[in-house]
């Protein structure tokens, strides 16, 4: 089975300079809290408080920071310590210490420059927890737990807008909440239908007897 993962652009960055001759540590926030985004139109979002609590703590997890989600451009991660990622009532706070390498020196001229200051993070929500709210238009997705968080990237701006990135998992989450209301609907309505029956067949009985 096809596991989707959806890509959120949603927070911001910032450079903790050191006394030492070590690169900076990058600070800032993956994702934040109870603010509702609009995802290319199709839906809402908002992400709860402790969403991401199972996917940082449980012993297998290992997410790495990356450049503009690019597995080949690593700049930190969890399992060696580079990579920090802690909840806060903001949202998810992120610490990476870059590599002494060309690359991230660069990248960390730009972000001092101010040409790059956003950060995103990679996700599924499968084996997650989420909401609808379906009475407005757009509807609301409420993400109480995320199912797996993959990455956390640095990201130059408009790298994945959020009109035209990763949606379609979303969108399908929405039409499987729909289709489930549909056919609790459904079910409820026949339910219904057959108790009415019972009582008429019943009231029937009783005025031929």
């Amino acid at each position: 089975m096809k596991i989707e993962r959806e890509i959120r652009i949603l927070g911001g960055l910032a450079i903790e300079e050191r006394k030492d001759n070590r690169p900076p540590t990058l600070k800032g926030y993956a994702a934040v809290f109870d603010t509702e985004t609009d995802i290319g139109g199709f839906f809402r979002e908002k992400i709860a408080r402790g969403a991401f609590a199972d996917a940082i703590s449980k012993a297998s997890a290992d997410v790495h920071a990356l450049f503009n989600h690019d597995g080949n451009f690593v700049l930190g991660r969890m399992r060696p310590g580079t990579l920090r990622l802690s909840e806060d009532d903001h949202g998810l706070a992120v610490e990476i210490d870059p590599p002494d390498t060309p690359d991230a020196r660069d990248l960390i001229a730009k972000i001092k420059r101010g040409d790059i200051d956003q950060m995103s993070f990679a996700f599924t929500m499968r084996g997650g927890v989420q909401k609808w709210d379906d009475s407005q238009t757009p509807a609301l997705r409420i993400i109480e737990k995320v199912g797996e968080l993959y990455d956390v990237s640095v990201v130059t701006r408009g790298a994945y807008p959020q009109t035209e990135v990763n949606v379609d998992a979303g969108k399908r989450s929405l039409e499987e909440y729909r289709d489930a209301q549909r056919r609790q609907h459904n079910f409820r309505a026949a339910s219904t239908r057959i108790r009415l029956k019972g009582n008429l067949d019943l009231k029937i009985r009783r005025t031929a007897s």
